[in-house]
């Protein structure tokens, strides 16, 4: 049971009565016919477990927008309700305007829309559906709560999609759709042609030369249906934020422009994410296009997990479905301890059997702390950022003489800097 306002209202008209008989009987009498008129009013409402309730709508929706979800409330009883519907929804889906009035004749059916505009990436899930029916005078109602299921997954914003149109123009004239052609080893041969000055003398075929009399060189294209394997690094050091944001997303960032653009490539894509175990995996096939919606849908739901990263699970993972030679993107943070006890043990084994990219995101933060000497606390700030700065230093040049290319930059550059790279070792025929 429920009092509205009405029955506050009616209970401050008895000071009307009151004053103008004021006894102890007026209050008597005037609370008896309050508490009577609640009492009738209460039984003459309807019940809310009679209303059907449904939900439909969206249930996909990048972070940053707003999507719309519906529930549908349905009278089969044969009295009219009115009253009003609370959609309640997790304080992060971000639900607007989610109480709605309630006016249904008999048999009728009526469709109640909340606007969601989640804050955090991830599964947003619908909590209880609150109903609250009134009765005929106004001055009390019944209420129940309903559990309707609903999710929302709140995909990862994608802010690095605006680079692709620049870098697939680039693949464009690396992989030969446009008029470039690149040429030299490690790649696919497209035709032959007469030998012009500035041909490199190693791509002259000799027995084309000899057939027709005139030297004759061949032509190459860059090499498709390359594996690339991305790991994603969801332990701890994840979840650093950088900015306004976990390291975790910034990678994740970088994995999908170079899931799209290796897609585009026609090279296939497996992303793993995991820690001490492996908690998102995404196969590659060769007769899909692209698996950037795939990628995208599986990466949402995963949060940084405080835990030390398993790296000889991770690379098992690697190892065990990956016997052709890959390019192994590893994106996690650089950071010295987790990098020295967990990765570097592993990095041979890795390195033995495929190109291995290390790709981690800095902390401007650092950046600011050196250049900032003003006072005596800035000192000793840019005493420890460059102990920082020295220590990374020393991991990457350890990893680059293992045969691991590093790449260390700010979460607005990885992800553009990884495609750079990506390029450059499709056009030197590196893959």
């Amino acid at each position: 049971m429920v009092l509205t306002s009405r029955a506050a209202l009616a209970v401050l008209l008895g000071a009307v009565a009151l004053a103008w008989r004021p006894t102890v009987g007026t209050v008597l009498l005037w609370t008896l016919a309050v508490a009577l008129a609640v009492a009738v009013d209460l039984s003459l409402a309807p019940s809310p477990r009679g209303l059907l309730l449904e939900r439909s709508g969206a249930s996909v929706v990048r972070l940053g927008e707003s999507v719309t979800t519906d529930l549908v409330v349905t009278n089969p009883g044969r009295r009219a309700v009115r009253g009003l519907v609370r959609d309640a929804w997790q304080p992060s889906a971000g639900a607007e305007h989610e109480r709605h009035d309630l006016r249904l004749g008999s048999g009728e059916r009526t469709r109640l829309s909340t606007r969601l505009r989640p804050t955090r990436r991830g599964d947003r899930h619908a909590d209880l559906v609150t109903v609250r029916l009134n009765g005929p005078l106004g001055l009390a109602a019944r209420q129940r709560s309903f559990s309707v299921p609903g999710t929302v997954r709140v995909l990862h914003p994608f802010h690095s999609r605006r680079h692709l149109p620049s870098k697939l123009s680039r693949l464009r004239q690396i992989d030969g759709r446009s008029a470039v052609r690149r040429r030299g080893q490690g790649t696919e041969f497209d035709s032959l042609r007469d030998y012009v000055e500035g041909d490199d003398v190693r791509s002259i075929d000799w027995r084309a030369t000899a057939r027709r009399g005139s030297v004759v060189v061949r032509t190459w294209q860059p090499e498709q249906h390359r594996r690339i394997v991305i790991v994603i690094d969801t332990s701890r050091t994840s979840a650093g934020r950088v900015g306004d944001v976990p390291r975790l997303d910034a990678a994740m960032d970088a994995t999908l422009l170079l899931t799209a653009l290796a897609g585009h490539a026609h090279d296939r894509v497996d992303v793993i994410a995991g820690d001490q175990r492996v908690r998102a995996r995404v196969v590659g096939s060769s007769d899909r296009t692209n698996p950037l919606a795939e990628v995208v849908s599986a990466l949402a739901p995963i949060d940084p997990a405080i835990v030390e990263a398993d790296w000889s699970a991770l690379a098992a993972a690697v190892v065990s479905r990956h016997h052709q030679r890959s390019l192994v993107v590893l994106l996690t943070p650089l950071e010295p301890a987790a990098i020295e006890e967990g990765l570097l043990p592993v990095i041979p084994t890795l390195v033995a059997r495929h190109r291995v990219v290390l790709a981690s995101v800095a902390d401007p933060a650092v950046g600011a702390m050196l250049a900032t000497r003003d006072t005596a606390s800035d000192v000793y700030g840019a005493a420890a950022a460059e102990r920082t700065v020295a220590m990374r230093q020393r991991v990457a040049a350890a990893l680059e003489r293992m045969g691991v290319d590093v790449i260390d930059a700010d979460a607005d550059e990885l992800p553009a800097r990884l495609a750079d790279h990506y390029l450059w070792l499709k056009s030197e025929g590196l893959l």
